[in-house]
């Protein structure tokens, strides 16, 4: 099909259109929530475009409704449909089923209302309340790593590195010294030649496959679509548990691997990278505390001691340079050890060091002095290797999950999808359930109805008088005024048009003529 045959695609909708991945199928199909994603299409637009495009596929000239008392009709008739979705996009699904004179898509929808009828759900209220935090899937914005970069020699593979991977800065570098230099302004640089294998450069990854795999270089692609989209997903997920549908992945699988991924996209449920992040974030403060506790058993072991030094050793400190540090590590050598060993202590268990202990150790000397002073430069690397294991098992988790759900994501559009068209359905079978309907016979010339109940009234169901009747040929309708002459008559339009929608329409039997056209004023 040809995107510029269906009427109303210009070359401007075409060319939003050509931006999907199948748009001649999503009109072919009548596919709102795919046509819907193509740039600049409303859903109100992209109803228009599915009822043009099953018209076209159809062959049907349209124009059944053919006056605008029959027009009234048809959108009365909608709006009570609609009235019974849960969701904005059923409703505009809903907006594809139109009166048609062409038996192939009477027919078609026919068969889609006759399974709305026959579908059985136990919980309607849980499956209502599902369907109430489902939304059209959406891509996500701009997603930008700044992290890491890639580093290639070659402009044809820098040309398809900024391509492929467009979510990462990809530079080009000649040499060792130029990777070198790039490497100090990113946690990872991911080499795509095998030239730079063996270098000794921090953060260097050389991964010359890394652009036929680009979820592997930024998994954060594919994390980004399933976080931003989870609330969604799991109200699809739990559509399709409480309904019965036949789902096109493992939600059990599904369910786990968003349990998983947190709203920023990051990767949560790991206590050992929870203790990491909290390390690294909390390093300085726990320093702070280790240096005070020290200080303050210091002060009150100082506080506690008479220390008296006669003349001649006083000569002899002074006589070698020595202060009050050498003093204080004579006097009070056992305290100190016991001070530095309490913050030392502190900052381990503060913050959960385990496997670097030692280093935290190293953070405070084992000379005396006093104030205890902790060194800056050993808490720098202990926060730099603190960081840097916590981005490593971040990483790790990413691309794990990432490779999880890459293959997901089709799959989790045909999810959403089917569980829109379960509220559709839902709409039908509500109004079918309502009204007591039945499907129509289309067959033989005029109509007959057996018990019909107008939806048209404002009344409750229950108050509503069927009316049977039957026109086969022209007949002439007569009656007092207010005798209900205009009710029956807008009964009758009401079933023609549902039994031409492919509908069920609101009567104990009813059978309709295939018509092309309906005049009613």
């Amino acid at each position: 099909m040809e995107l510029t045959a269906v009427p109303g695609v210009g070359e401007k909708t075409a060319a939003a259109l050509a931006e999907l991945d199948a748009p001649a199928e999503a009109l072919r199909e009548g596919d709102v929530s795919t046509l819907a994603s193509a740039p600049g299409v409303s859903d109100g637009r992209a109803a228009r475009l599915a009822r043009a495009g099953i018209r076209t596929r159809h062959d049907d000239p349209g124009g059944f409704a053919a006056t605008e008392r029959a027009t009234e009709v048809y959108h009365e008739l909608l709006a009570d449909l609609q009235s019974r979705t849960v969701t904005d996009r059923a409703a505009r699904r809903l907006e594809t089923l139109y009166p048609s004179g062409v038996r192939t898509r009477i027919d078609e929808v026919r068969a889609f209302s006759q399974a709305a009828i026959e579908r059985q759900i136990d919980d309607e209220a849980a499956v209502a309340a599902a369907l109430a935090d489902l939304s059209p899937l959406s891509a996500p914005s701009d997603v930008r790593v700044r992290d890491r970069c890639l580093a290639t020699a070659d402009a044809e593979t820098y040309a398809r590195a900024r391509e492929r991977v467009p979510e990462v800065s990809t530079e080009l570098v000649d040499d060792r010294r130029a990777l070198a230099e790039l490497a100090q302004g990113y946690a990872t640089v991911i080499a795509l030649e095998e030239r730079f294998a063996g270098l000794e450069i921090d953060g260097l990854r050389v991964t010359p496959n890394a652009l036929a795999e680009p979820a592997a270089v930024v998994p954060e692609r594919v994390l980004a679509f399933f976080a931003q989209n989870r609330a969604s997903l799991r109200a699809a997920t739990r559509v399709h548990q409480l309904s019965g549908l036949s789902a096109p992945v493992e939600l059990a699988q599904l369910e786990d691997a968003l349990d998983r991924l947190a709203t920023d996209g990051s990767v949560q449920g790991d206590t050992e990278l929870d203790r990491l992040t909290a390390a690294a974030a909390n390093v300085e403060t726990a320093a702070e505390e280790a240096e005070r506790v020290a200080n303050s058993q210091l002060r009150g072991a100082i506080e506690d001691r008479d220390v008296t030094i006669d003349g001649q050793d006083l000569l002899a400190l002074i006589e070698r340079g020595a202060g009050a540090d050498s003093l204080l590590a004579r006097e009070l050598d056992g305290a100190y050890a016991s001070a530095v060993e309490a913050a030392r202590t502190e900052l381990t268990e503060a913050i959960a060091l385990d496997e670097r202990a030692d280093l935290a150790r190293r953070a405070f000397n084992d000379e005396p002095s006093y104030p205890v002073a902790r060194d800056e430069s050993v808490i720098r690397e202990l926060r730099d290797q603190l960081v840097a294991a916590r981005d490593r098992r971040a990483m790790q988790h990413k691309r794990e999950l990432a490779a999880e759900l890459a293959g997901l994501r089709e799959d989790c559009h045909t999810l959403v999808q089917a569980a829109f068209r379960l509220d559709t359905e839902r709409a039908v079978a509500s109004f079918a359930n309502e009204y007591s309907c039945t499907m129509p016979t289309i067959d033989g010339t005029g109509f007959t109805i057996e018990a019909g109940r107008s939806p048209l009234l404002d009344l409750p169901v229950a108050d509503i008088e069927p009316v049977s009747y039957t026109v086969d040929g022209i007949r002439l309708l007569s009656g007092v005024n207010s005798g209900g002459k205009t009710s029956a008559l807008d009964l009758v339009a009401a079933v023609i048009l549902l039994t031409h929608m492919g509908l069920p329409v609101p009567a104990d039997e009813a059978r309709v003529e295939r018509l092309d056209e309906l005049h009613y004023h």
